[in-house]
């Protein structure tokens, strides 16, 4: 069964590998392709919304992880469960945040307390919020926000450092019950994430910047030149309103005497829109590299792609068969498993002229234990019976939960006489032991069934023959052991 899993899990990632490059290079040879027949199309409909797509991706790791960190700080039990319990040791929740912006490399990290005001920053308590400062009137928006809107992203200046203006990710949290308890969240250096943008533009050869929803430009790098809004720039006038109603566009304008072609996308999380130019002549002189980088991404996301692939695959395989062939209650091999090590066990066996063995065991009086104590406690009683099983064997044997509390041993290169030895320690070993729950002393025996197997004997006539015996130990008063010769 193992190497039929193994076999289809490497045919899924040929196939699969085999689509994701076929799929990659066609979409690259055709971009290109439609570029050289018409340069305005293939910039305006492929090659800039495709650089924007690229972009967004980066984006999502670069500039989207203050919001997973702030999400994840909104939902922290500690921060919740600190705040209904009055806000006691401060110091604590200092700790908490200072934690938070070390690991995740922020600038500032902070949570607010709807009940007391206080404004908790890394450093310490910083002040309280008032309602008629206009410094704090975030808050009070934030606070403000529509039921399912739970956080905002806005630049403003550092509460803790007047000199550094920050990127602010504004979380509302919420009490186990819904009801709004303050607001917390990180902060980003707007210097780095213009550093990122800068990075953007050299990698790609683009003008990119942020707008908000009203078109502000929130973002841009150190060397931008141009208006402050959309509305402002030349050529943009009419056209400013068709990038803030929509959540993707591409168009072109005229500029300084030159055609710029733009695309907008919504970058929902941040709720600004990411904005990617690039001028007629500068992608003439780029359209042939950005085909080989698009091939060479195309390779790197197939092979992210596979890794991610090939590793959940291995990993769920592995649970799959480990949940095929284990019981859950007491961590032992099933039922199921037997068989296929049976084989292999006999395999062994007549290779190197050696004996193999079974012990089946049964708890005594196990009914009575369910109907004294409850199946919680029989439950308790089956997984020590079974760690004390496991405790007597060889790595090589194998120990499978058979019935209900019925167990059957596997004994590689042992004789009848060796597997009944096992059998009396084992027996002896469980009645000597007192389980002791909630107060009640319960004393367990089991009895036991041993065979030794017999050439060419199949495995459901050794294991009858133990069963047979196991059934006489029962006729004959339990917590004891019979052989079948």
């Amino acid at each position: 069964m193992g190497s039929k899993v193994w076999n289809d899990k490497k045919r899924f990632i040929w196939i699969l590998s085999l689509l994701l490059l076929t799929a990659f290079i066609a979409i690259s040879s055709i971009s290109y392709q439609v570029a050289h027949n018409s340069l305005s199309e293939q910039i305006e409909n492929n090659s800039l919304p495709l650089t924007s797509d690229n972009i967004y991706s980066e984006i999502q790791q670069d500039l989207l992880k203050p919001i997973f960190i702030s999400s994840l700080m909104a939902q922290d039990t500690f921060v919740r469960d600190w705040t209904i319990n009055n806000e006691e040791n401060p110091e604590q929740l200092v700790r908490y945040l200072r934690e938070i912006q070390q690991k995740y490399d922020t600038v500032t990290s902070f949570f607010v307390s709807e009940g007391s005001r206080n404004y908790y920053h890394s450093s310490g308590v910083l002040r309280k919020i008032e309602d008629v400062s206009n410094d704090d009137a975030w808050y009070f928006r934030v606070r403000s926000l529509p039921q399912n809107e739970d956080y905002e992203v806005n630049i403003d200046t550092d509460t803790a450092d007047k000199n550094r203006t920050v990127i602010y990710v504004n979380f509302k949290v919420y009490d186990f019950e819904g009801n709004f308890i303050g607001v917390t969240g990180v902060g980003l250096a707007v210097e780095s994430v213009k550093t990122l943008i800068e990075l953007y533009q050299s990698r790609y050869n683009r003008r990119v910047y942020f707008t908000d929803r009203q078109g502000n430009i929130t973002l841009r790098s150190a060397g931008f030149e141009g208006a402050k809004t959309l509305q402002t720039t030349d050529g943009l006038q009419n056209l400013s309103t068709r990038v803030l109603t929509s959540p993707s566009a591409s168009f072109s304008y005229e500029r300084d005497g030159k055609t710029i072609y733009l695309n907008s996308r919504l970058v929902e999380e941040f709720k600004w829109y990411l904005i990617v130019e690039q001028d007629e002549v500068q992608a003439e002189k780029t359209l042939l590299t950005t085909f080989w980088i698009n091939i060479g991404l195309s390779l790197l996301v197939t092979f992210s792609i596979l890794f991610i692939a090939n590793m959940t695959l291995g990993k769920y395989q592995r649970k799959l068969e480990h949940m095929a062939s284990t019981d859950k209650l007491t961590g032992v091999a099933n039922r199921q498993v037997f068989e296929e090590y049976f084989s292999r066990t006999l395999s062994h066996s007549m290779a190197e002229s050696s004996h193999t063995s079974v012990v089946i065991l049964d708890i005594d009086h196990f009914k009575q234990v369910n109907d004294n104590y409850g199946h919680n406690i029989g439950d308790l009683v089956i997984q020590t019976v079974a760690n004390e099983v496991k405790s007597y064997l060889k790595s090589e044997d194998l120990v499978c939960r058979w019935g209900g509390e019925e167990f059957l041993i596997l004994l590689e290169n042992t004789n009848i006489s060796q597997a009944h030895n096992i059998a009396e320690k084992l027996t002896s070993g469980i009645a000597s032991r007192t389980t002791r729950v909630n107060g009640h002393e319960i004393n367990i025996t089991i009895s036991c069934g041993v065979a030794e197997y017999r050439k060419s004997e199949q495995s459901a006539e050794l294991i009858n023959r133990a069963d047979i015996a196991l059934y006489q130990a029962k006729e004959q008063g339990r917590n004891q052991v019979v052989l079948s010769y």
